[in-house]
């Protein structure tokens, strides 16, 4: 595969920078993280993310994930809720930042460089989310699957985005990473998830704009045409995003919402 040109800097919104001693091994023991993932490892399994390394091996840990390359202005402890959301441009979702959740950076060891952004794939997580009150449990939610897909080997929490059911959008995986999230089918792929089951649950109002938003920015910007944006099922043998998702995304191209067509 392709190692790309390196990163790029987005014109239109920033990539939150964590502090360089989190772009390291996760300085718990494995057993930790492993006991850490069983309490959710059940529901995660029914999920989306499968496998995130090709054939060809990961670049060495020396890619230059470049400063330069990342928001140079970070002022919010990683976990924090008082993060601030950053702004996208007029009409289009604002992105809490992963300080506002992670508790670790990404494994470079263990990514890939994403190269150019050709496709966008739409998932769910698969995990019921109708109890959710506020922003704190997207954020424990968001820091479950992290703790998940590290005891799976992985480099990060394997979207590049998430949305919940308030319509918040959260930054994942660094863009210029490669996501984990659609077996044999993750190189140069976006990952947007929306936080729930929907096989069982509908996904809310607020969660679909931000989705239609979020999906209209970001094939804006990298250039993905209508045929590339597609959800997980239309990709993969599996029941994601759920019939109830499956069927909205029908919707909005039948209505030749922006993004869809």
């Amino acid at each position: 595969m392709s190692a790309g040109s390196g990163p790029r800097t987005n014109r239109r919104f920033k990539v939150v920078e964590w502090p360089m001693k989190d772009l390291v091994e996760d300085p718990r023991s494995r057993r930790e993280v492993l006991l850490g993932s069983l309490a959710i490892g059940g529901l995660l399994l029914m999920g989306c993310a499968r496998s995130q390394r090709q054939a060809l091996g990961p670049p060495s840990p020396v890619w230059p994930l470049q400063r330069r390359g990342l928001d140079e202005n970070l002022s919010d402890r990683p976990g924090s809720l008082s993060a601030t959301p950053m702004p996208l441009d007029a009409g289009t979702p604002r992105v809490m930042p992963r300080s506002a959740w992670a508790r670790t950076g990404p494994t470079l060891s263990l990514a890939n460089p994403m190269g150019r952004i050709e496709r966008i794939t739409i998932h769910h997580d698969a995990m019921d989310a109708s109890g959710f009150r506020n922003q704190a449990d997207a954020s424990q939610r968001l820091s479950n699957i992290q703790r998940a897909h590290l005891g799976n080997g992985w480099a990060d929490i394997g979207y590049h985005y998430a949305i919940d059911p308030m319509g918040n959008v959260w930054a994942g995986r660094p863009v210029q990473l490669q996501g984990a999230h659609v077996k044999d089918w993750n190189e140069n792929n976006l990952g947007i998830m929306l936080m729930g089951n929907f096989m069982h649950e509908r996904p809310t109002p607020q969660a679909l704009a931000a989705l239609a938003r979020l999906v209209s920015s970001e094939s804006t910007r990298y250039r993905v045409p209508s045929s590339m944006i597609r959800t997980h099922r239309e990709l993969s043998p599996t029941a994601c995003p759920g019939d109830h998702l499956q069927r909205e995304i029908h919707a909005a191209r039948s209505r030749r919402l922006a993004g869809f067509v």
